[in-house]
């Protein structure tokens, strides 16, 4: 049994993974504050839930996190919950993939671990866009070399940005609008907010597969993929665990 645990800046995705594959998983809010306590207490409540034994004594733990205060944490919840030190991604660790950034340890964990998976499951070109705090577009070559990206506000920070600067804007659900052209305040938004996104996710694409001179397979993840992937016309996959998959890849290609 392996537990995975991907830190974002929004939430944390926790996964418990078995011979059959994927057999748990759980999203809570990421929290900077939240201690290794209490981050055991939410833990054991899952669990439990889960009809799973407490304590857990898993072979492994490995953890991507890009909020650096809750790097020791995880440490400490890994060591006292799970009784076994984990593998957090980082400078040191064996992924399989060159990375050919101007300064590797820029890259945050999340983009590195996305990108074994995305290779993993193509073996060619490939493109992931991740939809999370930020979206970030990270570019694997055919020869598997992670060669860089791109990064864009997400789709909630650019929500968040717009109601703080404009008086008479507020906030609207993340939903698709009916057509392009709102006839009210709430679809004008969600217009610029959905399809203007989608617009930059494929404009994006399409020019890094024009400078690359490759055409890259494209799969996306995170918490708003399933919301624009139908109406671009560059995304041919979504897959929601693709960093549990690539914390699993990376796993257990630390321990041969």
């Amino acid at each position: 049994m392996l537990v995975t645990i991907d830190v974002g800046n929004s939430h944390t995705v926790i996964g418990i993974y078995a011979a059959d594959g994927l057999v748990h998983h759980w999203r809570i809010s990421t929290n900077p504050q939240r201690t290794t306590d209490e981050h055991g207490a939410i833990l054991n409540t899952l669990l439990q839930a889960a009809e799973l034994p407490i304590p857990l004594r898993p072979e492994g733990v490995a953890v991507a996190c890009v909020v650096p205060p809750l790097n020791r944490v995880m440490e400490q919840l890994s060591e006292r919950y799970f009784h076994c030190t984990p593998l957090i991604v980082g400078p040191g660790i064996k992924t399989g993939m060159p990375i050919l950034y101007e300064n590797p340890k820029e890259v945050g964990a999340d983009r590195i671990v996305n990108a074994v998976a995305a290779y993993e499951r193509y073996a060619s070109a490939c493109i992931v866009v991740d939809f999370g705090t930020a979206t970030t577009f990270d570019y694997v070559t055919r020869r598997g070399e992670y060669a860089g990206g791109a990064i864009a506000p997400g789709l909630g920070v650019s929500m968040d940005a717009l109601i703080e600067h404009a008086a008479k804007l507020y906030r609207v659900e993340l939903v698709r609008p009916r057509e392009a052209v709102g006839r009210t305040t709430m679809g004008a938004i969600q217009s610029g907010l959905i399809f203007g996104y989608t617009a930059l996710v494929d404009g994006l694409v399409n020019r890094i597969n024009k400078e690359r001179g490759e055409d890259a397979r494209v799969i996306a993840t995170g918490g708003l993929a399933d919301l624009i992937a139908p109406e671009s016309s560059t995304i041919e996959e979504v897959d929601e665990f693709l960093t549990l998959k690539g914390l699993r890849l990376i796993f257990e290609r630390n321990r041969r």
